[in-house]
């Protein structure tokens, strides 16, 4: 996966919305106020980062070398993706719907019933 297409699959999530609060080399994509993706514009290959369950964290940086703790994130909760082309499309866009998946499941009720009317 690019960024291009990384960047067009977070958007296309109910309510993402793209900001760059810092700075326009890194796009940061949020839901509610809540972000749950990071994309370095300015990076070869192109790094992203994505929320994770811990245990799962673990599971994708032993299945993947181009998956390690978040940089600059709560290395806990966040990996460091890149983009270099190694891991499947479907694995990426899967790693996307978690990190989602796992913001949506923290909102308040109303904004969780907002997102899905």
């Amino acid at each position: 996966m690019n960024i291009e297409a990384f960047c067009n699959y977070c958007l296309a999530k109910p309510g993402a919305k793209e900001t760059t609060p810092f700075g326009p080399d890194n796009i940061v994509f949020k839901i509610e106020g809540k972000m749950f993706a990071l994309a370095a514009l300015d990076e070869i290959p192109s790094a992203v980062n994505l929320k994770c369950d811990p245990d799962r964290a673990l599971e994708l940086r032993d299945r993947y070398e181009q998956v390690q703790p978040g940089y600059h994130m709560n290395k806990k909760h966040w990996n460091t993706v890149l983009l270099d082309g190694a891991i499947p499309d479907g694995d990426v866009k899967g790693m996307i719907d978690d990190s989602y998946e796992l913001v949506v499941r923290s909102l308040p009720r109303k904004s969780r019933q907002k997102l899905q009317s």
